[in-house]
Formats: structure tokens, C-alpha cells, sequence
């Protein structure tokens, strides 16, 4: 099993470290800015993707010249840099366990609700994938019975995504429910946290967005 590690090229100060991620089966896949990212902390990426019309000339060849494996897009195309990586990550590696996608927090809006709704992908493919900064993970889960660990985020939300959210219970949390019904569009889940050292979360159907955050950067 391997584990994909994907950079977008978001605000670098969002960004939590990578070394914290990086593993001896980790694959790193930069994204148009991300690569340089990677570079600047002395990662090679194993593929790098992306139009790459946020870099100048001399670091496009910088990229060029330390990228493993470089894929180039036209700027006008169908689909954003990050998910053409995320397609690559699916696609290449059918034994992938987990993928964790960075830099898509902070700047462009628009950015960042589009890799929101790419999380739906994978969620489908039963990889699980997570979004990282510096301050939150942002994960979607099918329904069934899951645990968190408590750790450094010190809330934990839960929101549907797209529809309604039945027989959402929740266990070892400051705020328990007992199989609920959360509509789509509700903020009744915001801002819970873990009084445990773990708490299960269970929900019967819909597709369930949790977010743990913290409120001070590392």
C-alpha cells in the first residue's frame, strides 16, 4: 500500500510541514506551483503536474530539471491542475491507501470549493483522502461506524454534504446525539469536541464532511 501526497500551490503559509508526512512508501505529486514547494524543502517530487502559468521561466526550469516525471497542460483546459493529479494518483497506483492533498486552503475561493467536491472521488473509490493545512483535515465518509482520535485539533464539525444525514450518533464527544437527522444546509454539528481519547461517529446514510481544526498554527 502506498501513500499519495499531493501539493497544490496555495498559500505557502498554510501549509503544514511535509516532512510530518513523509514515509518511505510516500509518493509526492506537485502541482504547477506546488512543485517548487516540494523543492524549496528539499523533496523531489515523483510526478509533477500542471500549465505551470504561476511560475516564471527560470523556475519552470528549475522544475524541469528536478521533477522525476513532468506532465505539462495547456492553461485552457476542462479540468484544474489539482484534479488532473488526483486522477493521476487514482488511476496509476490501483494499491494506494491513502492520499493526502495540500495547498488548496486560503487564496481563490473558487479553488477551494472545487477540491472540496473533488473529495467526492476517491470517497467513491473507497481511498481514503484527506485536505490539509496548517490549522484543519477536512475528510468525506460513506455511511458506517468510524472512531476519532483525540489529538492537537481541538474541534471537530460534522456537515452533510449534498443531502440530509440520518441516524447521525456521536459518542465520546461534548455534544452527543443519538441517532439524528441533520438536514442538509444545518450547523447544528459545528465546533464539537472530543472529551474522550477516542470518539465513534455512525451515520446511516448521505455522504458526511468532518472537519477537525484548531485554532493556532504549528
Amino acid at each position: 500500500m502506498s501513500i499519495i501526497n499531493i501539493v497544490a500551490g496555495g498559500p505557502k503559509d498554510l501549509h503544514p510541514s511535509y516532512h510530518n508526512y513523509h514515509s518511505e512508501d510516500a509518493i509526492w505529486v506537485g502541482v504547477d506551483r506546488g512543485v517548487l514547494y516540494l523543492l524549496e524543502d528539499n523533496i523531489i517530487p515523483n510526478k509533477a503536474v500542471g500549465d505551470f502559468d504561476s511560475i516564471d521561466e527560470n523556475e519552470r526550469k528549475k522544475v524541469e530539471k528536478k521533477s522525476k516525471d513532468i506532465s505539462v497542460f495547456p492553461a485552457i483546459k476542462d479540468k484544474t491542475d489539482t484534479e488532473i493529479a488526483l486522477e493521476w494518483a487514482l488511476n496509476h497506483h490501483s494499491q494506494v491507501d491513502k492520499i493526502h492533498i495540500f495547498g488548496v486552503t486560503g487564496g481563490r475561493l473558487d479553488h477551494f470549493l472545487g477540491s472540496l467536491q473533488l473529495l467526492l472521488h476517491p470517497l467513491k473509490e473507497g481511498v481514503q483522502t484527506k485536505i490539509i493545512d496548517r490549522n484543519n483535515q477536512i475528510e468525506l465518509y460513506n455511511p458506517g461506524v468510524y472512531q476519532l482520535a483525540k489529538d492537537k485539533h481541538a474541534y471537530v464539525s460534522f456537515l452533510p454534504v449534498l443531502k440530509d444525514i440520518k441516524g447521525l450518533t456521536l459518542s465520546g464527544f461534548k455534544y452527543p446525539l443519538n441517532n439524528c437527522h441533520i438536514h442538509y444546509g444545518s450547523t447544528l454539528c459545528i465546533s464539537n469536541e472530543l472529551i474522550n481519547p477516542i470518539g465513534t461517529f455512525s451515520f446511516e446514510s448521505g455522504i458526511l464532511m468532518v472537519i477537525k481544526s484548531k485554532d493556532q498554527c504549528e
